[in-house]
């Protein structure tokens, strides 16, 4: 799976007090960081900078492929900040996102083909987000493939993005987005490519709790053809469970369980209980939460101690 580090991200204190004070240092060291954990694209999230987006990306660009010439992903709504960072790409870029909003979609898919750039395309609409997975495949083949087919970019170079919710607030749909994925993947031949931003599902949620139900739902939207995802490549369990359902390494009690929650979302059934040792802890708590991200244990800060 193609790993598309998320973590130098203007939300973040230090990233954006480095970018106010353009020091390259801070910003080369989380992506080298990245890199050495595994990340295949990094990110580079500087917000909408409306006035000096178009100095700050390829700031940020030069500073980073100063260190590595790992791919970047430039994330903006900034369309000048965009095409300024393009310029200095020394490698084909992506870019983080167009969604089916006709005022930018067709701008984007025209930047991305003139510099042979991928694209993040958001199953959103000028009305949000489809609650439905048929709704957010709705906006993907009538909106997103068809631009991108107009622009003249390969299929394969669009990353349909189904917008994973954070499941405190949208529990009933939280598995819209994996219904989806498995949607996206019979579009076209070859399909469109597909990514998350994996850590939306845990906004909101206790920080302790925040890793176990991201690795959980990765191993949910790996099973139902997940290409890419983008999060934070220094989760080193989480990293674990990717290289679990690579490798199919069943050689451990847990590893076991994660592999076969994988084959029943491929399979689409659900997970048999018979399969969760009882007096694991570990194994009961990722049980518990593949059964909260389904809906069927409430969603609660303390859901694992109900």
């Amino acid at each position: 799976m193609l790993i598309i580090g998320e973590n130098i991200h203007i939300i973040a204190p230090p990233v954006k007090a480095a970018i106010e004070a353009r020091d390259a240092k801070v910003i080369q060291d989380m992506a080298l960081r990245q890199v050495e954990a595994g990340a295949d694209i990094l990110d580079l999230n500087i917000g909408p900078q409306k006035k000096h987006g178009h100095e700050v990306m390829p700031w940020i660009v030069e500073a980073v492929q100063d260190v590595t010439d790992t791919p970047l992903s430039l994330d903006t709504t900034n369309l000048a900040a965009m095409e300024a960072g393009l310029k200095v790409c020394k490698k084909p870029a992506m870019l983080n996102s167009a969604s089916a909003d006709p005022a930018r979609l067709d701008s984007v898919m025209q930047l991305a083909a003139r510099y042979g750039a991928r694209v993040v395309a958001l199953t959103m609409g000028v009305d949000g987000i489809p609650t439905t997975a048929d709704g957010r495949a709705g906006i993907a083949m009538e909106a997103l493939l068809p631009a991108a087919e107009a622009a003249g970019l390969p299929v394969e170079d669009i990353f349909l993005d189904p917008l994973v919710l954070a499941v405190n607030c949208n529990q009933d749909v939280a598995l819209e987005s994996v219904e989806a994925i498995r949607m996206f993947k019979m579009m076209a031949d070859p399909p469109p490519t597909t990514v998350v931003g994996l850590s939306n599902i845990s906004n909101g949620a206790p920080p302790e709790n925040r890793p176990l139900i991201n690795r959980t739902m990765l191993v949910l939207v790996m099973g139902a053809g997940l290409d890419s995802a983008i999060l934070d490549p220094t989760d080193e369990a989480q990293n674990e469970f990717i290289r679990i359902v690579e490798q199919r390494d069943e050689s451990t009690p847990m590893s076991k369980l994660v592999v076969a929650l994988y084959d029943a979302v491929a399979a689409m059934e659900e997970l048999d209980p018979a399969a969760v040792d009882q007096s694991d802890p570990k194994q009961v708590d990722f049980y518990k939460t593949y059964r909260m991200l389904c809906n069927d244990v409430i969603y609660a800060d303390s859901y694992l101690r109900i």
